[in-house]
């Protein structure tokens, strides 16, 4: 015999229907429109459970998501509306080796989990929707339904927790990837009704739709600022004249926008151990890095910091697209430094390749003057020597005849530096003992420096293997270097010389305590002509020779100076393959 529904039953059940279409309208919406924020994972789950628990008035929603190699378990109580707990879970893999948003237990309610995600279960069963779902009004009974966990026959012992009676487990799906676990706890017993469960079901989609909408949202804004921060790179790097340095302390502004918190964010390039910091810069463990690799070498490091902790998320407090980012910025620094080096090493070879040609004109220049100049130069000296020996010459005709001599005299020294310079007069080459070669100079110029009131110290190395040279032109280097250094101490001083032995080479030391040289000018010193002297007190050729004479003995000269404290010049000649091999024999 059918049992006769009442008409008010009828009735109440139409006005429940329409307020479940309603308020699953209501939360739908909801969920949707914050979906469109792009908020972040953990307040946008937890905004979502306590939507849930509006909808469906039951003690507690946990939601259980998936996302990348991680996986999060957030927990909203109807009592507090506050998240209990919020983890990432330690979670299994299945056989394939897909992360599954469950436990490692086994126990009856992460086994129930398990296989609901990965719908191994008899939908035909009790308790079970035709989409998957799982939903009981007494957790106290045990069921026996079809597992792959247990065997053929599962027994879920679920009910041992006495805190809840009611519960539904709903999987969530974008397209064909299984995305998280949406459950529902009630502590009443059959708080939950079979005839709802569609509704949580479809609340299911909206979710799974929400979700995808936000993550495309977050990414998209992630991806702006991104193309933001690397687009205002690419502007800085493009503006002419501008520095590494510059760049570089530019660039280090332009990240913490580009990061999820900016607010809280700080950066720091750090390069051959130079740091560029963005404003109110402070170091804390919640940082992410970047090495930056020039030529296969690491450099420095890029750092993006948080000042403030925040949750995990993909890696630390980071997001899985912010280690793509920052990657990629320290990929485009190495590449901006690599660029400014090649500038540097052009210009730098334009330069000595303007210096080579300089030298080479006026070389060619010089030893065409110096043909020219030569034979006029020996007759105004000889006829001037000639008139000098006349018997009757009044005095002041010997004395204008003495000035044109020296100044015949002075005009062929010019003239032989000139062809030295430009290599018109062969070296007379033989072995030398640069020891030998300091002390026969000394010998001339010890005096005049002591008319200077300066002070000449000499520090030679004993046992100095000899060089294959020319002495005249050695004696040279040191009388020019050394006349240099008296120049330079207007006020007296000391002027040190010094002889060593490396391996492969010795060297001439010449250092004062002169006025020095400018770090832009030690580039000119070695032009011809250059000169920093007033008129009359140098021809601007005495390095220029010194360089000269020093390349064709295939030697090379370092120059250490600063302004107001002197300089240091030394001089190094190769040690021949010959004498080399006496000082390892131990012959000399």
């Amino acid at each position: 015999m059918t049992k006769k529904v009442k008409k008010s039953e009828r009735i109440d059940a139409r006005v429940f229907a329409r307020k479940l279409v309603r308020d699953f309208r209501v939360v739908s919406h909801r969920i949707l429109h914050y979906a469109t924020r792009g908020t972040l994972r953990f307040d946008f789950m937890r905004v979502v459970s306590n939507i849930l628990i509006d909808f469906s008035g039951c003690d507690v929603v946990e939601l259980r998501l998936k996302s990348y190699s991680k996986c999060y378990s957030l927990e909203v109580k109807k009592n507090s509306r506050k998240v209990s707990s919020f983890e990432i879970m330690n979670c299994v893999q299945n056989k394939d080796g897909e992360l599954i948003p469950c436990l490692e237990d086994n126990s009856g309610l992460e086994c129930l989990c398990k296989d609901i995600f990965f719908g191994t279960i008899d939908l035909s069963l009790p308790f079970f929707s035709s989409a998957g779902s799982f939903w009981s009004g007494d957790l106290k009974k045990s069921f026996d339904l079809l597992s792959e966990s247990y065997g053929k026959i599962g027994h879920y012992k679920i009910g041992k927790n006495k805190q809840y009676r009611s519960l539904i487990l709903i999987p969530l799906f974008s397209e064909d990837e299984r995305i998280g676990l949406m459950q529902l706890k009630s502590k009443q017993k059959d708080y939950f009704k079979k005839e709802e469960m569609e509704f949580y079901e479809d609340i299911g989609k909206t979710l799974r739709v929400a979700l995808v909408h936000r993550r495309a949202q977050v990414m998209l804004r992630e991806r702006v600022k991104e193309l933001t921060c690397l687009y205002g790179i690419s502007q800085v790097v493009e503006q002419p004249t501008i520095s590494l340095d510059e760049i570089l302390q530019r660039i280090v502004k332009l990240f913490p926008p580009a990061w999820l918190f900016p607010d809280i964010t700080c950066a720091r390039i750090v390069l051959d151990g130079k740091s560029y910091t963005s404003s109110a810069f402070q170091d804390t463990k919640q940082k992410q890095t970047a090495d930056i690799i020039v030529d296969g070498n690491r450099r420095g490091v890029i750092e993006v910091i948080y000042t403030v902790e925040k949750p995990e998320l993909d890696e630390g407090p980071f997001l899985k697209e912010e280690r793509e980012l920052i990657d990629t910025i320290a990929k485009n620094v190495a590449i901006i430094i690599e660029r400014k080096q090649a500038e540097e090493e052009k210009l730098r070879l334009q330069e000595q390749l303007r210096h080579a040609d300089r030298l080479a004109t006026i070389g060619q220049l010089s030893a065409g003057v110096a043909h020219e100049l030569n034979e006029p130069l020996a007759n105004i000296l000889g006829f001037a020597q000639l008139i000098k020996k006349y018997p009757k010459l009044p005095k002041q005709a010997e004395k204008d005849i003495e000035r044109i001599v020296r100044a015949s005299l002075h005009a062929r020294e010019v003239i032989k530096k000139l062809m030295l310079f430009a290599r018109q007069l062969p070296p007379q080459k033989t072995q030398v003992n640069l020891n030998q070669i300091v002390e026969d100079g000394l010998y001339f110029l010890e005096s005049r420096c002591a008319k200077e009131g300066i002070k000449v110290e000499h520090n030679l190395s004993p046992d100095l293997p000899e060089i294959t040279a020319d002495p005249a032109q050695l004696t040279q280097v040191l009388v020019n270097l050394v006349v240099n250094s008296i120049q330079a101490m207007h006020e007296g001083g000391r002027i040190t010389i010094e002889t060593k032995v490396y391996e492969d080479y010795v060297s001439l030391i010449v250092e004062d305590m002169g006025v020095g040289i400018s770090k832009n000018m030690i580039k000119k010193i070695f032009i011809p002509f250059f000169t920093t002297k007033e008129i009359g007190q140098g021809t601007g050729l005495g390095l220029s020779v010194i360089h000269g004479i020093v390349s064709s003995h295939g030697g090379k000269i370092d120059v250490d100076s600063e302004v107001g404290r002197g300089s240091r010049f030394e001089v190094k000649f190769p040690i021949t393959v010959q004498e080399n091999q006496k000082r390892k024999n131990g012959t000399i």
